[in-house]
Order: C-alpha cells, then sequence, then structure tokens
C-alpha cells in the first residue's frame, strides 16, 4: 500500500477532558514478526488486541500506537454509550451494548459503566411530560427513550490496555507505522524497523485515512464539549436531567450532554470540518472556529453562572451514510478496516473491536453493510 502515518501526539491544544489515562507501556523495540498486528490504541484496537490473546493466548499479538493510549478520539469521547450506529440498527449489528457489557465482564474492564438509559431530543414530536423542556431556536424536548448509558473513557483504556498487556499482547506506545506494504506478506515500518504479519486491524479512526483507504470516502470532524463545575440539585432538576440519562438531539443544531460524578455535567455541540485530517495536527480549541463554536455555546439559563471546569474537543469521522466503516482493505483481504464511527463510539468500538479479532483469527464473518471494494 505504501501509505504512511504521521505521528499525532497527545497534545494541550486539544483541550483536557476531565478524565486521564494512567495507562504506560514499557519502552522496546518492534518485534520482527507478529501473528497479529493492531494499529491504534484506542477502544477499538485495545479491544481487539486483548481479544485476540482472551481467544487464543498462544499467538503474538502486538498493538502500535502513534503516540500514547488514548492519545486521539478516545480519549476525548464524551463517554457515552449508545445501543445502535449513527445509521441506526443495520442488519445483522446485534446487541450492542448486551455485548459491550458482557465483553467488560469477560475482560474484567471497570469504566464505571452505567446504563439507565438515554434521551432523544428534538424540536418536534416532544413528548407531553418531558422532563426536559429547554428553548433555542424552537422548545427542546425528549422525543423517545433509548437503550444507553455512560462510561468513564479514563477507566476504560487503562482497564483496556490492562486486559490486552496481562493476557500477552505486546502494548507499543510511540510506534507510529511509518509504512504498510504488502510483499508475500504484510510488512509495517516502525522507526525503520520491519515487522511482518499474517494480519492487520487499522483502528486509527479519522487518522491517516490514507492508510486505510478511506481517503475521499470519509470525512473528518472535530466535536467540542465543556464540563461543568458541581452544580445543585436544583439546577440538575431545572435541566431536567436528574433521572442521570444522557442525552442527544436528532436535528440540528446538534448538543449532547451527561452527567459526571459529584454532580456535575457535560454538555457537547458544533462541528469543525475540516479539508484534510492532518488539520488535527494543529487544530487548537483556543483559536479560530473550534474557539468561535466554544465561545458561542449558549447554555440554560440556570448555568449562567455555573462554573466551567474543562473545555476540550476530540476527532471522530463520518463515512457514507453514516454507517460505520468494517471492511477489508481493497488492496489486501487480510488487511481490516474498523471506524467511522460517527459520533457512536464507545460502545461500538469495543463491541465491533472484539468482533474483528474474531474476524482476523478466521471465526467469524465481516458485516455486509461494508464500504463496497
Amino acid at each position: 500500500m505504501g501509505a504512511k502515518l504521521p505521528q499525532i501526539k497527545t497534545t494541550p491544544r486539544w483541550g483536557v477532558p476531565p478524565w486521564a489515562v494512567d495507562f504506560h507501556s514499557e519502552q522496546q523495540p518492534p518485534p520482527q514478526e507478529t501473528d497479529f498486528a493492531v494499529v491504534g490504541g484506542g477502544f477499538t484496537g485495545l479491544a481487539a488486541a486483548a481479544w485476540l490473546r482472551h481467544l487464543e493466548p498462544k499467538k503474538r499479538v502486538t498493538l502500535f500506537e502513534a503516540s500514547r493510549i488514548g492519545a486521539c478520539s478516545s480519549g476525548h469521547t464524551g463517554g457515552m454509550a449508545l445501543s445502535e450506529t449513527a445509521a441506526g440498527d443495520l442488519p445483522g449489528l446485534g446487541d450492542v451494548l448486551a455485548g459491550f457489557s458482557n465483553i467488560l465482564r469477560d475482560l474484567q474492564v471497570d469504566c464505571d459503566l452505567t446504563l439507565p438509559g438515554a434521551l432523544e431530543i428534538g424540536r418536534s414530536g416532544v413528548q407531553p411530560n418531558s422532563p426536559i423542556v429547554w428553548n433555542d431556536c424552537g422548545t427542546l424536548g425528549v422525543t423517545r427513550e433509548v437503550p444507553g448509558g455512560t462510561i468513564d473513557p479514563g477507566k476504560m483504556l487503562d482497564g483496556l490496555a490492562h486486559a490486552a498487556t496481562q493476557r500477552g499482547a505486546l502494548v507499543l506506545e510511540n510506534s507510529p507505522v511509518e509504512n504498510l506494504s504488502v510483499e508475500e506478506s504484510i510488512v509495517l515500518q516502525i522507526h525503520g524497523s520491519l515487522v511482518r504479519t499474517r494480519c492487520v486491524l487499522l483502528a486509527t479512526n479519522a487518522e491517516s485515512l490514507e492508510l486505510t483507504g478511506l481517503a475521499g470516502l470519509a470525512e473528518p470532524k472535530f466535536t467540542l464539549a465543556v464540563a461543568t463545575g458541581p452544580l445543585s440539585r436544583e439546577q440538575i432538576s431545572s435541566l431536567g436531567l436528574s433521572s442521570g440519562k444522557p442525552f442527544y438531539t436528532v436535528d440540528l443544531p446538534y448538543l449532547w450532554g451527561r452527567m459526571l460524578h459529584d454532580d456535575r455535567v457535560i454538555f457537547g455541540s458544533g462541528l469543525v470540518h475540516l479539508d484534510d485530517w492532518r488539520e488535527l495536527l494543529t487544530l487548537d480549541v483556543a483559536e479560530g472556529q473550534a474557539a468561535e463554536l466554544l465561545a458561542n455555546l449558549k447554555l440554560h439559563p440556570s448555568l449562567r453562572n455555573a462554573r466551567m471546569s474543562h473545555r476540550w474537543g476530540g476527532p471522530i469521522l463520518i463515512a457514507d451514510k453514516w454507517q460505520p466503516v468494517f471492511r477489508r482493505h481493497a488492496e489486501h483481504r487480510d488487511v481490516i478496516v474498523l471506524g467511522a464511527y460517527s459520533g457512536h463510539g464507545v460502545a461500538q468500538s469495543v463491541y465491533l473491536g472484539t468482533w474483528a479479532a474474531e474476524a482476523m483469527l478466521g471465526r467469524r464473518e465481516l458485516p455486509d453493510w461494508n464500504l463496497p471494494d
């Protein structure tokens, strides 16, 4: 393929979310050979690496992360777990939340998972007794309740990384894939060293669309969020969030949110449009369109004097019809591409990451809702 993956580093330019990732891998050179290679140290890649060793503890599994675990999308998400893709319940998808919960249990990952349900809110079809009644360019209220909940992204990243390493997967941070080529076998180049493998999962999401073959087929975006300081019970009640259920709009302008521990709330809104994913390398939430969107975020009157403790953003990837990409690479069937969750990736990434692991082992077929080769 010959595609190169520039290194994306953890940067304060994206802001700092209200959770931390404590995992650090031991510095060591890449192996000359590995049975399975996973590229990308977010939820998808970590779940796949852990699951490969969970199912086949004698197989060599190596995960390559260009920067640090959770440096990109997974570490900058809002932590909302939803049951369907952004395109809805695709054929053969199955019960995402049940599968997600079972995987976390089997891998012994504690990430504060709660599944009280989620609220879809909109400006038409609002339920008569909606707990949320807000006004912006119309009355916003609950249109229906769907399965869903929340996790702590930092804890899930730590838990998945430890699950992978404890089962014997080699997790290498600061190990960007500089080149991926197909000869008699698949060869990755890391820091000038060549690594041969029989199968690769590319789980880089919005980063390096040339590597995954998705350049021109999927659009990278950058979404924004803020977290409040502790709120009073009266403020939470006036917001309509006393149930603790996360919410998201089903129309525009887009808005989502969730409760956080210590009676804090996260709100997310707005997308920064990117012409090229490399703009993520220099994007700064304190400048340009990102700063404007954060400054213009109009919050509920009860939050007028609330302290904002965190402001941050993170990349997402949107593909055709908002469907996740789960397919074999056009140039080699033993290279699998998984990503483009369109903001619905918290539960899906783990659920589909383990599905990808099973496909790499020849135990399961990929779904038929992929982008065409």
